[in-house]
């Protein structure tokens, strides 16, 4: 599959890894939907040109990302939709039992796994049921769908439980999906990022920061959003990339 002249769907796509997937996709030729709860989105789709469209939409609602996929439908013209980068989510931390000896909150708990591990699966399922319609290209493919686990799923730290569920959940339908969706001619992937810059880890500490950084082997620093949307491109011109999870992460192994 090649980016030129083909549509993607790309969530959590107003900051990030998923607006750096955008500008790559859109540089490479391709057009985009950009999905997201932040209305800051519709300025980013805005500077991308006419190959973009902002889309307001909650990766939990069935009907609200069943019309952002239809909206990349329309865009795509009669090639449809091609692919889905699937990068919103949220970060969670709570100790099972605190400092205090209080539980952690379950709601807390449930809105992680809720968010991380279920709205993946509904953006999954309604992409693939779209796709599954496509004409296949010169290639024999139909589509691919993208998802962002994270390095928690493998080496999660203290307070991550929920977090660290939710991205070991995301890991765990790669391969099931990947086999099932075959017949479509759909490939299905995932990417663990290590520690990027994103406005999630500005929410922490310099100094916390700058720890993380200097404990990954190589190179001692966070990764760049772009160079997690250089490997969802490589995932979608490669063909054989497929039911795999990919760590992008330096190296580093949380302890």
């Amino acid at each position: 599959m090649q980016v030129k002249d083909c549509t993607f769907l790309i969530t959590g796509a107003a900051s990030g890894l998923g607006a750096a997937t955008a500008e790559r996709l859109i540089a490479a030729g391709g057009s985009v939907v950009l999905c997201d709860m932040n209305n800051s989105v519709s300025d980013h789709a805005k500077r991308l040109g006419d190959r973009a469209v902002a889309c307001i939409a909650d990766i939990t609602s069935a009907e609200q990302m069943q019309q952002a996929i239809d909206e990349a439908i329309a865009l795509g013209g009669g090639s449809g939709l091609s692919g889905v980068i699937h990068c919103a989510g949220v970060v969670s931390v709570a100790k099972l039992v605190d400092r205090n000896g209080n539980p952690a909150d379950l709601e807390s708990y449930a809105k992680t796994i809720n968010i991380n591990l279920v709205g993946t699966f509904n953006v999954m399922r309604l992409a693939a049921a779209a796709m599954a319609k496509n004409t296949p290209n010169e290639s024999g493919e139909r589509g691919v769908i993208i998802n962002t686990a994270s390095i928690a799923a493998f080496d999660g730290q203290v307070g991550q439980c929920a977090y660290s569920a939710s991205k070991a959940g995301v890991v765990g339908m790669s391969l099931p999906a990947a086999r099932e969706l075959s017949r479509h001619a759909i490939r299905v992937m995932a990417i663990a990022p290590g520690v990027f810059e994103t406005p999630m880890m500005s929410e922490i500490p310099d100094e916390a920061a700058q720890a993380l950084a200097a404990a990954v082997p190589f190179p001692k620093r966070l990764g760049k959003p772009d160079e997690f949307a250089q490997l969802a491109e490589q995932i979608i011109t490669n063909s054989m990339l497929n039911g795999e999870v990919i760590r992008l992460d330096g190296g580093i192994r949380m302890q």
